[in-house]
């Protein structure tokens, strides 16, 4: 799955791009605890949780600018106090970075109310870092990033379906590389270079996730992609195969 050095993190929902020192993540959605509490699931914050893998990455890695792409509040169109309080010390433990990169998603309306002074906020039709486009995936992405060698999309939360002899289904979290369909790109981009599209897994493991072997996925990708014949990767990079062979 590495091309232009852009490469997963084993057993992490993140990528990397070492020789820049920059991590990408997406989906922290901080705060969904609330709306399942609402539903009758006591669940405790994962927030924390997600803080001591951000800040271990960070060190590890010797991380000096971070992508967020999209997603990082949950609740809208307003954020309970719980919620705002997570979201700004999520903020405050990134200032040893150089640089925040924020492409905000369909849960981040009022994110620019939360961002310190070394976060960049950028359209949510995404932007451009060395040639790789960077877009949450709610919205189509621009012009310019289809010319992209390649695009690194969130939103969906891939997963992988998995049914044992009995019966028992079990869901994995995924990455998912593929290609656009020929004929629907042509039509809405005519000038794009057909990059690779990654899509990241939710950082957050209690967003659940899409089985893209049952054909799921959100947003205008699902018209665009020929996920049938994308490679689905494990986090600890296994490589399933196709996803139409995946059962």
């Amino acid at each position: 799955m590495k091309r232009n050095k852009l490469q997963p993190i084993h057993h992490e929902s993140a990528l990397l791009l070492q020789e820049k020192h920059l991590l990408v993540i997406a989906d922290l959605h901080i705060g969904i605890e609330t709306e399942l509490r609402d539903s009758g699931l006591h669940i405790p914050s994962q927030t924390p949780s997600m803080e001591k893998r951000l800040l271990g990455l960070m060190k590890k890695y010797a991380i000096q600018e971070i992508i967020l792409l999209g997603d990082i509040k949950h609740n809208i169109p307003t954020s309970p106090v719980v919620e705002r309080k997570d979201v700004d010390r999520f903020f405050s433990l990134l200032q040893s970075v150089q640089t925040i990169h924020v492409v905000p998603g369909n849960h981040d309306g009022t994110i620019y109310r939360f961002l310190p002074s070394n976060a960049m906020l950028h359209p949510s039709d995404g932007f451009i870092y060395k040639n790789i486009g960077f877009v949450h995936g709610h919205r189509w992405p621009r012009e310019d990033l289809m010319q992209c060698h390649q695009l690194v999309i969130g939103h969906t939360h891939p997963t992988i379906m998995l049914t044992d002899r009995l019966g028992h289904k079990t869901f994995e979290p995924c990455w998912v590389r593929a290609q656009c369909l020929e004929d629907v790109l042509e039509k809405r981009y005519p000038s794009s270079s057909n990059p690779d599209i990654v899509i990241l897994p939710a950082f957050n493991p209690l967003c659940g996730g899409n089985p893209v072997n049952q054909g799921s996925l959100l947003g205008p990708f699902k018209t665009l992609l020929d996920l049938p014949n994308a490679e689905a990767y494990l986090l600890d990079g296994t490589l399933l195969g196709k996803v139409k062979d995946i059962r």
